[in-house]
């Protein structure tokens, strides 16, 4: 209910009546304020008129008044600001650590926003706010849609910043750990970022030239070449394969040389995958193409293009791989190289928030506008979230959009974070049109600010 008090205040969604205090002294709200999310008031520098006085000040809102000192804000400095206090149920007077009284109004839920906020937590269909979608104006939909791909190219920037710090501040291998979770295509991506976090880059770059003992690093690293650790059936196979047998014995040699020691064979997700798609492959394909020297964080700075990202990232395998998935099964001949679609997953997923992050870092705004002109320059994503947003009758044009619409479903929907929404926001507003709505109605309206 406080939450839903914060919602209410914050958009000025109040009930069809006059506003006032406790002193019944007239309330008229001019800026609600700065929505606080963390320690303090819940809203900072609201401008408030309270008996055609103006004030300016901070706003906390309770269910109940007695909240005030249920919580200690009798006793903390931080709300002696305080300007007005609002709850649901008033129980009690308020007075701030110096003892002075706060005027308090009591505010209601109104009955629409209530009915229509318990109707977003128990519809049955997926999203709930499915019905309404179909009706926002373009502006809305699109407005809200840019400032989900930012949020989530944000949220991106900071995972790529939390790498980097574990990384002891190299942008280059963050650029690999991002590139190698990636290439996990989501099954496996926890997988290949923890493979990649326990690749020691300075000693692996030493044999760069050498694709041979570059796949015995890479896969050594992965717990692939480590027999002890497969199924029986999965083990004898391998070790009767003599490309199997040499990168073990080279992967020990190395091993030994460096003090390197493997993740978990267990990590590795096989069920329901592609052989294409196999950790095997994956991970010869990533050592080829660092083999190539063709991707690089330095490399992605310069690519102006979206052909050029594609070019950078391009990779196959080697001869053996193109026979085999796993070792010890020969498969029928094929160049196992990425698929013009994986290619661009990798460009969305990685390059994009690389450029953007490192444009931050370096306070290139160029570069990370071209992070931006390459999500609306690619095609969208094909995938159940997106699919399941074109059916609720939005319209995707572009990677931007799927990226923002991921984000919608993740961050909002999956959590059930209406409030904060603003298709929820647009959802919860709607009040049915009923002849209280009167002209005495729409003056009230009009003057304390309620939006309908």
């Amino acid at each position: 209910m406080e939450l839903l008090l914060h919602y209410i205040w914050k958009h000025k969604l109040f009930p069809l009546r006059r506003l006032e205090t406790t002193d019944d002294l007239s309330v008229e709200v001019i800026d609600p304020g700065l929505h606080n999310s963390d320690a303090g008031p819940d809203f900072f520098n609201a401008k408030v008129k309270i008996g055609g006085t103006m004030w300016v000040g901070n706003i906390e809102i309770h269910e109940k008044s007695s909240d005030w000192y249920a919580h200690g804000h009798d006793r903390d400095p931080r709300y002696d600001n305080v300007i007005l206090h609002i709850a649901k149920t008033i129980d009690s007077e308020v007075r701030t650590s110096h003892g002075n009284t706060l005027p308090q109004m009591q505010l209601d839920v109104p009955e629409s926003v209530t009915s229509n906020y318990e109707r977003l937590l128990h519809e049955d269909k997926y999203p709930p706010c499915h019905r309404l979608i179909p009706t926002l104006p373009s502006i809305t939909v699109h407005s809200w849609m840019s400032a989900l791909q930012t949020e989530r190219l944000e949220q991106k920037t900071e995972a790529i910043a939390e790498r980097v710090k574990r990384c002891d501040g190299s942008w280059e291998d963050a650029f690999f750990v991002t590139l190698a979770r990636n290439y996990g295509f989501g099954v496996n991506s926890e997988a290949f970022e923890t493979w990649a976090l326990n690749m020691p880059m300075m000693h692996i770059g030493r044999h760069r030239d050498d694709i041979f003992q570059t796949e015995a690093l890479f896969l050594g690293q992965a717990g692939l070449l480590s027999a002890d650790a497969m199924p029986e059936r999965q083990r004898e196979a391998a070790l009767a394969d003599d490309y199997f047998v040499r990168l073990s014995r080279e992967y020990q040699y190395l091993a030994h040389k460096f003090s390197l020691h493997p993740i978990d064979f267990r990590l590795w997700k096989f069920l329901r995958l592609r052989p294409q798609n196999f950790p095997h492959i994956r991970i010869a394909q990533l050592a080829s193409l660092y083999h190539s020297r063709r991707a690089g964080l330095s490399l992605i700075a310069g690519c102006d293009t979206i052909d050029d990202a594609r070019h950078m990232l391009t990779t196959s395998v080697t001869l053996y791989w193109r026979t085999h998935y796993t070792f010890g099964h020969a498969s029928r001949e094929s160049a196992k190289s990425l698929s013009r679609q994986s290619i661009d997953l990798l460009i969305i997923n990685t390059v994009v928030p690389m450029l953007f992050a490192y444009g931050r870092h370096k306070s290139s705004e160029e570069m990370c506008w071209r992070a931006t002109d390459f999500l609306e320059q690619l095609a969208p994503e094909r995938n159940n979230i997106v699919r399941m947003w074109e059916e609720c009758g939005l319209k995707v044009q572009n990677a931007g959009d799927t990226q923002a619409l991921i984000q919608l479903k993740k961050n909002y929907c999956d959590r059930k974070d209406c409030l904060r929404c603003r298709f929820g926001y647009e959802y919860l507003k709607q009040r049915s049109t009923t002849p209280a709505d009167t002209a005495t109605d729409k003056e009230n309206n009009d003057k304390n600010g309620i939006h309908i």
